[in-house]
Parts: structure tokens; sequence; C-alpha cells
């Protein structure tokens, strides 16, 4: 199996995913934005960072990257995974991938910090190496990470069980207190109805190490792994 990497012009989590990847055993390429082709991926990473400097919205620049095309199609005609991270996330959302749209942090403060998310579907490529109800201790770093998307979608989120990640306290509850950004219904990741398509805000890639001071990030990693060999093996 092999992961693919986007590299936008102001990435800078690129080389975080490629070293998760590769800490997890895994074959990793990067891909330019620029590229038009997707050949031979298992999965895409589009990793976190301020592409095209964040100009006019978060990901409202990069979501016309030519390799944005080919992830559409990657995604839509072969039904490829697309693991999109912080910046990633908000991209999938420019790009209409995801539903939804990142608000200002509740503080419009930059925040970088440790927290807490519990796992809400774990019969998902992204989870299914969890449990539903654990709780992850994942890193943050962004300042448009206050996720909203109207009540009929919210719903129809809820309803697919496309709510995968939400922000917690240690012992799992949901609370105002645990959430970093005021993201709506404590929201940390979603995916799409084909489930395919996953993104979050915090950072798997970041704590796939005991001296990163989580290694939980790998959870999500080895959910990716442990779905693509089953979908390998069945092939």
């Amino acid at each position: 199996m092999k992961f693919g990497v986007v590299v936008f012009p102001g990435s800078n989590c690129d080389q975080d995913c490629y070293h998760a990847c590769r800490v997890m055993g895994a074959d990793v390429d990067y891909i330019w934005h620029g590229d038009e082709d997707l050949p031979n991926f298992d999965c895409i990473i589009l990793p976190g960072g301020f592409s095209y400097g964040d100009y006019l919205r978060t990901g409202a620049i990069a979501r016309f990257s030519p390799v944005m095309k080919a992830v559409e199609r990657y995604a839509a005609q072969r039904g490829g995974l697309v693991l999109g991270i912080c910046n990633g996330f908000q991209i999938l959302l420019e790009a209409g991938l995801l539903p939804g749209a990142m608000l200002r942090n509740k503080t419009l403060k930059f925040i970088c910090k440790y927290v807490n998310v519990r796992v809400e579907n774990d019969r998902t490529p992204w989870t299914c190496a969890t449990k539903t109800g654990d709780v992850l201790k994942l890193p943050i770093a962004h300042y448009d990470g206050n996720y909203f998307v109207d009540q009929k979608t919210l719903l129809e989120l809820e309803d697919g069980g496309q709510i995968i990640l939400r922000y917690c306290d240690q012992e799992g509850r949901v609370t105002e207190e645990a959430n970093p950004n005021g993201a709506l219904g404590n929201i940390a990741g979603i995916c799409n109805k084909d489930g395919n398509i996953f993104g979050l805000m915090p950072h798997p890639e970041r704590a796939v190490e005991p001296l990163l001071g989580s290694e939980d990030g790998r959870m999500i990693f080895e959910s990716i792994i442990k779905s693509l060999k089953g979908i390998i093996g069945g092939s």
C-alpha cells in the first residue's frame, strides 16, 4: 500500500505526514500541487499548514490547484481514501468535498496545544482500529478551527454517522469547556457520506511517537492501514 502527501505552497506539515507514514511502515511519496494525475496511491493526505498563505480564506486558493481535480476524481471515481488534516480539512471544505465551513476560533486567537477527542463512529476506514467512545490525545494548531454547518446538514451528519471525532475531556465527556475553538457540536472531524473522505482539525501525524507526548495518532493511521489491507486483500 502507498500513501501520497500533497505539497501546496505554504504547506508545513507535509514532512510530518511523510514521517508518520514511514513510522507506520507504509510506503509514501510526495505529490506536487500542480500534478494532474494520482496513479498507484491507496490513500492521499492533504497536510496542514498555510497553503498559498491562507489568503482570502483558509484553503480558498488551494482548492483551485490542479491536483484537487485529481483528488476529486480519485475519491469519486475510484473510491480512494482522502485524509485532510487541519489546513487539509479546510481545503476539503472549500472544495465542497466535505460539508460545512471553518470560522475563526471563538477566542480569536491561534491555539496550539494537546486536546482530547472522542471516537464517535468506529465503523469507518479512519477509526476501525479504535472503539466508539475511545478518547485520543492529539495536538491542534489553528486559528480557523471553529467548524460550522447549518442545522439541516448537522442532522444529516448525525444521522449518517459522519461525525467521527468530538472534542471532549479526559473522561470522554463532551462539554463546552473541552471545546477549544467553539466548533458546533464539539465537532473535531467528519467524513463524507461514502466514508472515504475524512477531515479533522487535530494532527494525528504529530502524535505517533512517545517523544512527541502521545502515540494516539497512530490509531488513525493503523485504522487506514487495516482498512486498506481489507480492501486489497479482498480485491
